[in-house]
């Protein structure tokens, strides 16, 4: 849950886990020295106001608070870094602070793509009296025009630019590549299915998903495993259409580690058909020698650590979620209830996995067709309960895809 608190000098920002419990906050604070609550609030231990207390259960129940904001002017000042963007912005001092003023459907920072579309670092106006300012009858029509989960990248700039573009100078031209779409004519009376038009859309949207996973590849040191979790997160449900929705930390049960007791056992991402059959992802920080040692045994190629153990983990969530059962899905189905689309259950029916970890290379230098071979082995051992994909293996899936809609020509990164 989070929550606005207004102070005699400025906004706090209080946050309290509804779906687990809170210790995760403390112990990534300490060990990364930063956080990001609700998918889209960023802070550094320097931010937190409070501590929690050394009792575990009353950790569980603390409730964090952190430096949102501070009253300049007429203006709630919060600063960029609190939604990891390069733009401070300025609100209005009467308007209502809430979770949705920040945040869209799936979790898609509004100032996150607003920075994006701008080419300065200036500070961002929202209502008030400064001439600059977008007003806040303005914005508020941007968050009701802001895309929903069926809408892709483009779309979203495309609406942002149309809403703002008479408030804001240094706007790029992010309209002007949808404006066949917008200028599209009904023709002999009635709308016509345009299918080139579609196939070309589809091959946009994965030229787009493929052209930011490998930019991001050669800048993956600069963020956190969590920080590549949330980018990958934003692509699951279009690189892997079967499934309709993504839940994240979802608590399952372990009954066998303590008989005497269930033991919690955390989900990073759970993944959802159009039936309701539950599914997990695991996606790891793609570092190279991640898949195979580069030393052999007897000849052979064999997984890492890393990628025994990645396997290991994803076993046991599938054991443990298989057997909590009727049990587990009436828990799951209440918790999630309002999460759902109408009508559909949650069902715990031979659940299966994906592990997207590492890279092709193993000493910087692409596998060997023996190691290939080798790792093929590996996964056909394990395919009838879990998918291995490195990234290397998700961009020609990629490109195969692009390729098959009729994107030849944009199948290399421009």
């Amino acid at each position: 849950m989070v929550k606005f608190t207004r102070t005699t000098t400025g906004v706090e920002l209080h946050y309290k886990s509804d779906r687990q419990g809170n210790n995760w906050v403390w112990l990534e604070l300490n060990s990364s020295g930063s956080v990001t609550i609700s998918s889209v609030f960023h802070f550094e231990m320097k931010d937190l106001l409070n501590t929690p207390p050394d009792d575990h259960d009353d950790v569980e129940l603390f409730t964090y608070r952190f430096s949102f904001g501070r009253l300049s002017g007429g203006y709630i000042e919060i600063p960029g870094s609190v939604l990891d963007i390069d733009n401070n912005i300025f609100v209005e001092s009467s308007a209502k602070l809430e979770r949705k003023f920040f945040a869209a459907e799936r979790n898609i920072s509004i100032f996150g793509r607003l920075s994006d579309l701008l080419d300065n670092n200036d500070p961002i106006f929202i209502g008030g009296s400064d001439p600059k300012a977008i007003p806040l009858d303005v914005f508020k029509e941007l968050l009701e025009k802001f895309p929903n989960t069926y809408e892709v990248d483009r779309y979203a700039a495309a609406r942002v630019h149309t809403v703002l573009s008479a408030h804001l100078d240094g706007m790029k031209d992010a309209r002007g590549r949808y404006e066949n779409y917008l200028n599209r004519r009904m023709k002999g009376g009635s709308r016509k299915i345009d299918l080139d038009f579609i196939k070309r859309m589809e091959v946009e949207k994965y030229v787009l998903i493929r052209d930011v996973i490998k930019n991001s590849l050669k800048t993956k040191a600069d963020i956190s495993e969590r920080e590549w979790q949330t980018l990958m997160m934003s692509f699951v449900l279009l690189m892997f259409p079967k499934y309709v929705k993504l839940l994240e930390n979802v608590t399952i049960q372990d009954y066998y580690s303590d008989p005497n007791k269930p033991t919690p056992r955390y989900l990073d991402i759970a993944l959802l058909d159009s039936n309701g059959n539950i599914d997990i992802i695991e996606i790891k920080k793609p570092f190279e020698d991640k898949i195979l040692r580069k030393s052999e045994y007897r000849g052979n190629s064999i997984p890492t650590s890393e990628l025994s153990g990645s396997i290991m983990q994803a076993e046991k969530y599938l054991f443990h979620l298989s057997k909590w059962g009727i049990q587990g899905e009436k828990k799951l189905n209440d918790k999630y209830k309002n999460d759902l689309p109408p009508g559909m259950k949650i069902k715990i029916s031979n659940p299966k996995a994906i592990i997207i970890v590492g890279r092709d290379q193993i000493g910087g230098l692409n596998m060997s067709g023996g190691q290939i071979l080798d790792f093929e082995i590996i996964k056909r051992k394990y395919a009838h309960m879990m998918d291995i994909i490195t990234y290397d293996d998700l961009l020609r899936r990629l490109d195969n895809t692009i390729v098959s809609l009729g994107g030849e020509a944009l199948s290399a990164t421009p």
